[in-house]
Parts: C-alpha cells; structure tokens; sequence
C-alpha cells in the first residue's frame, strides 16, 4: 500500500504563497542544493503526483515551458498524476489524468500503489485528504520568512493533532519537518 504525503514549503506565519495566485518569492530562500536533492528524491520515488486544478494549472505552465532541462523536469513530465477538478475533464500534460472523485480514486490509488503519493501545494486539496483520513504524513520546509498577508496552508476548521517525525534544518535557515496526523504510524 502506498503512503499519501503531503509537501509544501510555507513561512514562519504559515502561508504557502503570498496575497496573489502563485506569489512563491520566498521559495528562492528556500532552494538550494539540499532541496533540489530532496526534489530528485520525490522524483525517483513517486508513484504518482497529486494536484488540485489551480496547482496543476501552475505546474503544466512552468514544466511544459521551462527551459530548465534538470532531472526535476524529466520527472515532473515523466511521472503519472491526478487532478483533483470538478471543472477539467482532460489534459494534454503527459500522463495526467482527472477525476472529480478525489477521495475515491485516491482510496483506490494508495490500495493499488506501493510506491509514494505525492501532493504537491493545493492547500484545499491537502485540507480535503486530512479530512478524509488519506493522509500518511505532511512534510513542510518552514522558510524563514514572514509575510505578514498570504493564503495560509492550513484552513479553518476542526483541531488535528501530527506527531512529529522528523525535523532538519538545511543550511540557508529552512527546516524540513515530517509530522504524521495523530494515529497514523510510518
């Protein structure tokens, strides 16, 4: 079976991007050597990528376009993904597919899977799979960065307790934390 693992860097204060869609600026504190290694790892172990529809949307743009051409590329464009949309039905990105049923075809896909499931940003979507129990862990690189006004990762809404797994600090200040929901063991 796989695990279901929740990734995303956010600040100090909890936000994920800035007042507007995709105002990752401080993700570049963040980046270096120790997180593109971390990046090559998701890669080399994934079985399969998870996306809300604004997530993907912001995900084809960049990987379809870049001219970056780093192994990061070569995965994202390689590896299988699921779109959570109620509004999208098809996509033209390599090996992608949609489903409206998130809960469902991911309950399906973590029976089926034995290698990791990745979600990648897409806080509603994260939100939505703790709140279904198809949550194996949340791992966050908590950037040291205060934005003061954002969207923050985590909504509103009923007290979840993580336990803590792991916690690293890289060399530029961002600490990598894994946290488990309560109840759930790795």
């Amino acid at each position: 079976m796989a695990k279901v693992i929740i990734w995303n860097l956010v600040t100090l204060d909890g936000f994920f991007e800035g007042e507007t869609k995709w105002d990752l600026g401080f993700h570049g504190k963040a980046w270096g050597p120790e997180l593109e290694a971390l990046s090559m790892e998701f890669g080399a172990s994934a079985g399969l990528l998870v996306f809300g529809r604004v997530t993907y949307e912001g995900m084809k743009a960049y990987w379809t376009t870049t001219e970056d051409e780093g192994e990061v590329k070569t995965f994202m464009n390689a590896l299988p993904k699921l779109v959570a949309s109620r509004t999208l039905s098809s996509s033209d990105w390599n090996n992608t597919e949609m489903t409206a049923d998130i809960v469902g075809e991911l309950s399906r896909r973590k029976q089926a899977l034995d290698k990791p499931i990745y979600v990648f940003g897409s806080a509603e979507l994260a939100d939505s799979l703790l709140e279904a129990g198809l949550v194996d862990e949340v791992m966050l690189g908590i950037v040291p960065v205060q934005l003061g006004k954002g969207t923050p990762f985590f909504k509103d809404g009923a007290r979840r307790d993580f336990d803590l797994v792991e916690a690293r600090p890289l060399s530029n200040g961002t600490i990598l934390t894994r946290y488990a929901p309560e109840g759930v063991s790795l």
